[in-house]
């Protein structure tokens, strides 16, 4: 970085907002999963100003920029390549915004506020903002990648829930655009927000967002369920839905190598089935906004008066279901991810599917996986209600596919193929692109839309030296 540069950012950010030494970046520096890279610095902008100064700085001087919110995603989006020549602009100091309009049922909020925090300030008043993830990202990155989370059957993803933006373009100037506001309903010209909605900060990073906020559930029962067979768990799904409608809040899968990864990693959650760990099970949760009424049953009462109907009426459906109190059986669930990943060296998939393809693909892999890639143990787990699946690989550290990089290409060449063109799938449901993913981005796109993504590009940033694909500028 030239030293005028360097004096630029250092006069606008101040002493507190560039990072240059090795200790001070290391933790910017390393993602949540594997990837890690040398920053040549990391800029800590304040607010919106500061990130539009930042940014018109970088580009005049030809510094490839990469974002970085919280800094949990798994596709090596928010971490830098190994080059040493790539500045960090992290919106962990883009907190100073927090402005919750109850009776709009919204909130204002800086792209650097974790999600904990935002749900912790606004319980007061009865709110949260829905999205339920094991990890605890930023507001920003949470927008960047359109993350879903385990209760997307109820309550959508982040692209339902949000209203307004403010972002940053990657021009010269560090054009600042508020696109919306608190308005649920604009329809005026074209909803520019939604080209900052999962394009992974291609095209802007934002800075600031309008939420959408829904009630905090008053009446709340979970259960873990063990499906009579993988056939059974699309009808079980199907059958709760008639009998529950929007109360079904959550429909989470989960393998039993993943749940047995689980309960190794955190031997406390304690063993739900008292004994042998089934070979799939489901958490499934209802959930309602205001308390039971009069002689209407509450939730737990109603969750087990619909699953007994099942089992009465559709016995092939069911085959068991373990009721417990509600933090402690979704501890389990959010206790998988951590699991998997102790459990060996973890080789992950972000997948999506038709609803009734996903037990047909996880057999698919059960079938061939030995034979093609032996010593791989599947550990899948994800959001059957929304036809997400974290199709997650673990093998010993000492496999080829663990050492040799070609290898694990290899493997990952051929389920990204069986998802996208034998099952219609996507591979990436909601983790992004980045440089993890960028190669299959190229490979899946069609010419017509990355020749749109590459005009969009050109038009929202003035770099040349930014290439023009989507994840050109990571933010996670």
């Amino acid at each position: 970085m030239s030293a005028a540069a360097l004096d630029a950012l250092r006069a606008l950010l101040g002493p507190r907002g560039v990072l240059t030494e090795p200790d001070e970046m290391a933790s910017y520096e390393t993602g949540a999963r594997y990837d890690r890279g040398r920053a040549l610095a990391v800029l800590r902008p304040a607010d919106t100003a500061q990130v539009s100064g930042a940014v018109a700085i970088c580009v005049r001087h030809g510094l490839h920029l990469i974002a970085q919110s919280g800094n949990t995603g798994l596709v090596a989006g928010s971490t830098p390549d190994d080059s040493g020549t790539q500045v960090v602009l992290s919106l962990d100091r883009v907190t100073g915004v927090f402005s919750a309009d109850i009776d709009n049922r919204s909130l204002t909020v800086g792209a650097g506020h974790r999600l904990s925090e935002v749900n912790r300030r606004l319980a007061a008043d009865g709110l949260f903002f829905p999205i339920d993830l094991g990890a605890d990202p930023g507001i920003g990155g949470m927008i960047a990648t359109n993350t879903g989370g385990a209760r997307f059957l109820r309550y959508g993803d982040v692209r339902a829930n949000v209203l307004g933006l403010t972002v940053v373009l990657a021009d010269g100037a560090g054009t600042v655009l508020d696109l919306g506001g608190p308005l649920y309903k604009n329809n005026t010209g074209v909803d520019w927000k939604q080209l900052f909605i999962g394009t992974c900060g291609a095209f802007g990073i934002v800075t600031k967002a309008v939420l959408k906020l829904h009630r905090l559930p008053r009446d709340q029962a979970a259960a873990i369920l063990v499906p009579a067979s993988g056939e059974a768990v699309l009808s079980l799904l199907r059958a709760m839905e008639e009998r529950l409608g929007p109360e079904l809040s959550a429909f989470e899968g989960m393998s039993g190598n993943a749940i047995r990864a689980a309960l190794d990693h955190v031997p406390s959650l304690g063993n739900p089935f008292g004994g042998a760990v089934p070979d799939y099970a489901i958490l499934a949760e209802i959930s309602r906004a205001r308390p039971a009424r009069g002689d209407e049953a509450n939730a737990e009462d109603l969750l087990q008066e619909v699953l007994a109907d099942i089992m009465e009426t559709e016995p092939d459906l069911l085959a068991d279901a373990r009721f417990g109190a509600l933090e402690r059986t979704w501890s389990l669930r959010h206790a998988l991810s951590e699991g998997v990943k102790n459990a060996g060296r973890l080789i992950a998939f972000d997948l999506a599917f038709r609803r009734g393809d996903i037990m047909r693909f996880c057999d698919r892999m059960k079938a061939e996986m030995p034979a093609r890639f032996p010593g791989v143990t599947i550990c899948d787990f994800g959001h059957i209600g929304d036809g997400g699946v974290h199709f997650n690989l673990v093998v010993a550290p000492d496999n080829a596919l663990a050492t040799d990089p070609a290898r694990e290409c290899a493997l990952r060449d051929w389920v990204f193929d069986v998802t996208v063109r034998e099952f219609g799938g996507s591979f990436s449901a909601e983790h992004g692109i980045g440089r993890k993913n960028q190669r299959w981005y190229d490979l899946y796109t069609p010419d017509t839309q990355r020749r749109l993504a590459t005009a969009l590009h050109r038009a929202t940033a003035s770099a040349p030296h930014l290439p023009p694909r989507l994840g050109a500028v990571s933010f996670e």
